[in-house]
């Protein structure tokens, strides 16, 4: 049974600070596809004006619903100096931390490392605290990969990194994060019914302060997944099993945040509300307000659902 600690007290599962990019060259993204089988192409239906319209729409309904529910939300615009097809899904290459200390991840897609951009950063230093940036880039050029809170699910309270492993989660580069941050890495692998890996972690599971949505299921190794399990029994965590075609409509790719009064809320997208039962509805709703929007354009063609979209800012406050 592990024991929380002084320090696991100060530092709260959820922050009332998001970074999100407002999407402005995104589409299907070649380069990703073979890893992750949740990417659908519909470039031969949709124009790339219709396709960033529609993204854009999405996007901004989502930010319009967070901040009627009082999240700080910091928007950040892309641009068209380089190709980001997927800019709108920020959580990958960077993470911020109650320490102050900020983490740059490597990218398995070359196109995706022009996602990094140290000038969101700088924006960010006018109100937040940054003590020290941690640069795990140079990974890439061993073919290592590590994509931010896609590739790991992070319990900040207890300092646990849980992460199925894949051609974008190495274990050196899991390691080097571990031991950078002070964090205990709980990995695993993770496939579909199809028996293909799993790409990113956050899309099977989320951690909340008390609670915890897991696709046990997707653990098909029965060591690996009772000690997913146990590590979240013994870290307090209420675990609500989804299924693996939960999963599948994002069901396991939500996010618990807080407003600026501190209320919790669970964001995630229309299609994974939807997949939920009555029951699991119910039980998050205990936890934390449910707030979901359509999203099923950027899930389709991009892989990725709402959690992908939002990056937390858990740095002090200047």
């Amino acid at each position: 049974m592990r024991t929380i600690t002084s320090t696991a007290q100060l530092q709260p599962q959820s922050t009332s600070h998001i970074m999100m990019i407002r999407p402005a060259q995104f589409g299907f993204n070649a380069e990703t596809a073979e890893s992750n089988k949740f990417q659908r192409d519909s470039s031969a239906q949709n124009t790339l004006d219709y396709a960033q319209q529609q993204a854009r729409e999405e996007f901004d309904l989502m930010i319009s619903q967070m901040e009627k529910t009082g999240i700080d939300v910091n928007v950040f615009e892309d641009n068209d100096d380089k190709y980001r097809p997927d800019a709108v899904f920020s959580n990958n290459w960077v993470s911020f931390h109650q320490s102050g200390k900020v983490v740059l991840y490597p990218m398995m897609a070359e196109n995706r490392r022009n996602e990094r951009r140290l000038d969101i950063i700088e924006d960010l230093k006018k109100d937040f605290k940054v003590e020290e940036i941690i640069d795990l880039t140079y990974f890439e050029e061993q073919g290592k990969f590590l994509e931010g809170t896609g590739s790991m699910v992070l319990d900040r309270r207890y300092k646990i990194a849980y992460a199925c492993l894949s051609p974008r989660t190495h274990p050196e580069v899991l390691e080097a994060f571990a031991q950078a941050l002070g964090y205990e890495v709980i990995s695993f692998t993770a496939s579909d019914e199809n028996d293909n890996l799993i790409y990113h972690t956050n899309v099977l599971m989320c951690v909340g302060d008390i609670f915890a949505v897991v696709c046990l299921s997707a653990i098909k190794d029965p060591d690996e997944r009772q000690m997913v399990r146990s590590t979240l029994e013994d870290t307090n965590k209420y675990i609500i099993d989804i299924s693996l075609d939960q999963m599948n409509h994002f069901a396991g790719n939500m996010l618990m945040v807080r407003n600026k009064k501190q209320e919790k809320f669970v964001i995630m997208s229309t299609q994974a509300y939807e997949s939920l039962s009555k029951k699991q509805r119910e039980v998050l709703n205990d936890y934390a307000r449910i707030a979901h929007t359509d999203l099923s354009f950027i899930e389709g063609n991009g892989g990725g659902s709402a959690r992908c979209m939002m990056t937390e800012i858990h740095l002090p406050l200047k």
